[in-house]
């Protein structure tokens, strides 16, 4: 099944993916260039999010370009199997080498606005990035290493504590509290 198509079945849980998903397949039927970051105005991204078997924490890494703590995710850059991208920037990001998709089906989507920035010297202006988000479990005992060129540290929280030390109070209010909940 293509992404578009994964994306059309997905079942909205609440107003805002009701809204986002549309946003979503809008912008993808109409920018066949959507999985690329060449495309200035969005892309499509993936995030994971990761959590301990028994789920009441979740593995965040200190964001150098937001300044905070968040989840962890990454461009498309032309792969559909997101689902794979999700899992190969669980590695990259965290160290983490034995983790689990609960999961190959979306587990949330998020339409987020991104300012512009700069990454390896050079400008990004702001975009929107079409997120769909996978549902990891991961051993909390795995040796964790961060990717300096991304984040400056990696770190399991409690749910509580999650919410406390993210800096995005966006992020924290319309996606975190979400995830947190639909994980449990």
């Amino acid at each position: 099944m293509s992404l578009l198509e994964k994306i059309i079945n997905y079942v909205p849980k609440n107003s805002q993916e009701e809204g986002d998903k549309e946003q979503m397949l809008q912008f993808m039927r109409e920018h066949p260039d959507c999985l690329e970051r060449t495309n200035l105005t969005g892309h499509v991204t993936t995030s994971i999010w990761t959590v301990n078997p028994e789920r009441t924490k979740t593995l965040m890494v200190y964001h150098n370009i937001y300044d905070s703590w968040s989840w962890i995710g990454g461009h498309a850059d032309g792969e559909e199997g997101l689902h794979n991208v999700a899992l190969r920037e669980l590695t990259e990001e965290t160290g983490v080498r034995n983790a689990r998709l609960v999961s190959e089906d979306i587990f949330s989507l998020e339409t987020l606005g991104v300012n512009g920035h700069v990454k390896k010297g050079v400008w990004i202006p702001s975009h929107v990035h079409f997120n769909i988000t996978y549902l990891a479990e991961a051993d909390e005992n795995e040796v964790l290493c961060s990717q300096e060129d991304e984040n400056s540290a990696v770190r399991w929280w409690n749910f509580e504590e999650a919410l406390k030390v993210s800096t995005e109070p966006w992020m924290v209010e319309h996606v975190y509290k979400k995830l947190i909940e639909w994980s449990k």
